[in-house]
């Protein structure tokens, strides 16, 4: 089994925390743990995000916290000391690869194309992060190129919803989703954590 799927257990849906401050971070994820959710993605995008890894952590110790947007060795050396469980990049360098190698928790790499899934593949990542989703090419790319890279499986994220997650989850090359929708900034500035609750329940549904 491959390292993401440990991490996620089989979870078909990567739930995407952005939050300006601790508490509201740590709420939403609290909102997701209750909906079923081992998982969480905090995106590395605010001054508190790291701050937040952290104390999801030291607050909801079953809880699993990837660090996302990762995007060199600075943020990557920065998320593993806040605690993070998994790493997860917007995109691939070889530079950021080489800092990737020693890794010790699993990577989920972010690819937008043919070249980009290679360089991932020659470097040993058959689980992937297909970002931005919509814009690379969404269900009819990888529906596309799933003859052609038999060994790898997608997390596309950038543009899927509640409305078209089953389009992507459907493919046989997917092995789950990724996307904000289940936690949007609005819902999280209002406090609105029953909805994000009631959110993840469905997209696991």
């Amino acid at each position: 089994m491959n390292p993401s799927f440990v991490v996620m257990k089989n979870q078909p849906l990567l739930p995407i925390i952005q939050a300006d401050d601790v508490e509201s971070g740590v709420n939403a994820a609290k909102a997701m743990e209750n909906a079923g959710v081992n998982l969480v993605e905090v995106v590395i995008r605010t001054d508190a995000s790291l701050d937040i890894i952290t104390a999801i952590k030291q607050q909801l110790p079953d809880l699993q916290v990837a660090a996302g947007t990762v995007i060199d060795a600075k943020v990557l050396s920065a998320a593993l000391s806040a605690g993070s469980d998994m790493i997860v990049t917007p995109g691939i360098s070889m530079n950021l690869l080489n800092h990737l190698k020693d890794c010790p928790v699993p990577v989920l790499p972010g690819v937008a194309n043919v070249a980009d899934i290679l360089m991932a593949r020659e470097h040993g990542y058959t689980e992937l992060k297909l970002f931005p989703a919509n814009i690379a090419g969404g269900v009819g790319f990888l529906s596309s190129i799933a003859s052609v890279f038999k060994d790898i499986s997608f997390c596309p994220t950038g543009g899927v919803s509640e409305s078209n997650r089953m389009d992507y989850l459907s493919l046989p090359n997917v092995f789950a989703v990724g996307g904000s929708w289940v936690a949007p900034k609005q819902w999280i500035e209002q406090k609105e954590w029953q909805k994000i609750t009631d959110a993840c329940v469905s997209a696991l549904s």
